[in-house]
């Protein structure tokens, strides 16, 4: 038996560093650069290459929330030679939104190799706007209904999850302002175009420390070493409590010996310190996890998004 696996193992590693030479990896991200999803995935990109064999480039391929890029992984060859920067919107939320009419589901159509980082959610507005709070958000939602806007990475993503949830706790309007990603909603927030985004503290943590974002609340219970002082959502809204996750996910029928190629060559990239360094300075908490595992976060988180979008009614464009 394991003879057979270390086999297995080793003929991997030939197929994926001749596929490196000969094709060339790809790693596919669904966002716009400059965002979390772009971060990790240039980052992961870097970090296995050496383990792999070859150089991997990294190909944005941005729409539907990442599914346009999920979508060009999951028709992709099962072979490795392309895979997909997967965070827990586009895995967990899009999919399942009221009337999704989407190319793939990612989620059931794309295959967990590992997961690379978690990360919080917090609550941020524009450190020069007028807000000081998140009630001072909500009161001017009450006295405004409709007017208090919020930005999101997409329809269907995280941040326009959380940012619908909290409109139904707070028992407010509110309106959703979509973006092709994060930067570009972080970018008009900062000049005043809409008003407060909650989303992972991975996009969110430079803009925050040189002053141009304020922090108001954190979206989960964790507290938060770099913002050790900001209070969570649910303490105004028990129970509140949003977390994302960036793995990296194949095409499905990978063999089992090319799957854990590429999960042991993320393992050996987060062995590097340079590389959970550059996580945490970027907001977001370094946690491997293998196929198996990441196959139970998925399924969990499915289950668990699958009751906010029915109870918020959200509903895809």
């Amino acid at each position: 038996m394991r003879k057979r696996l270390l086999a297995g193992l080793v003929g991997a590693a030939l197929v994926t560093a001749a596929v490196a030479q000969e094709r060339g990896l790809r790693l596919i991200c669904g966002f716009a650069p400059g965002g979390s999803a772009d971060f990790v995935s240039r980052l992961v990109a870097e970090g296995v290459g050496p383990h792999l064999g070859g150089r991997v480039a990294v190909e944005n391929r941005t729409g539907v929330n990442g599914v346009i890029g999920a979508a060009e992984v999951a028709r992709s060859a099962p072979d490795g030679s392309s895979v997909y920067q997967c965070p827990m919107s586009t895995m967990a939320i899009t999919p399942q939104l009221v009337g999704a009419n989407l190319p793939v589901d990612p989620g059931l159509e794309l295959a967990p190799i590992a997961n690379v980082a978690m990360s919080s959610y917090g609550f941020v507005v524009a450190a020069n706007g007028p807000y000081k709070s998140v009630q001072d958000v909500i009161a001017a939602a009450r006295a405004r209904p409709g007017a208090v806007t919020f930005g999101s990475a997409g329809v269907g993503s995280a941040q326009h999850l959380a940012g619908e949830l909290l409109a139904r706790r707070a028992e407010v309007q509110m309106t959703h302002v979509p973006y092709r990603g994060a930067t570009p909603s972080i970018v008009d927030i900062i000049g005043g175009r809409t008003d407060f985004m909650i989303t992972n503290l991975g996009d969110a943590t430079g803009r925050i420390q040189d002053g141009n974002l304020r922090l108001l609340a954190l979206a989960d219970d964790t507290p938060s070493p770099v913002f050790p002082e900001v209070p969570p959502l649910s303490r105004l809204y028990p129970g509140f409590d949003v977390v994302g996750w960036f793995g990296i996910c194949g095409p499905k029928g990978m063999s089992a010996a090319v799957t854990e190629r590429w999960a042991g060559a993320v393992r050996q990239a987060m062995q590097d310190p340079t590389f959970i360094k550059r996580l945490v300075d970027n907001g977001l908490t370094p946690r491997f996890e293998g196929p198996a595992e990441l196959a139970a976060r998925l399924e969990r988180d499915r289950r668990q998004w699958q009751g906010v979008i029915r109870s918020v009614n959200v509903r895809a464009e």
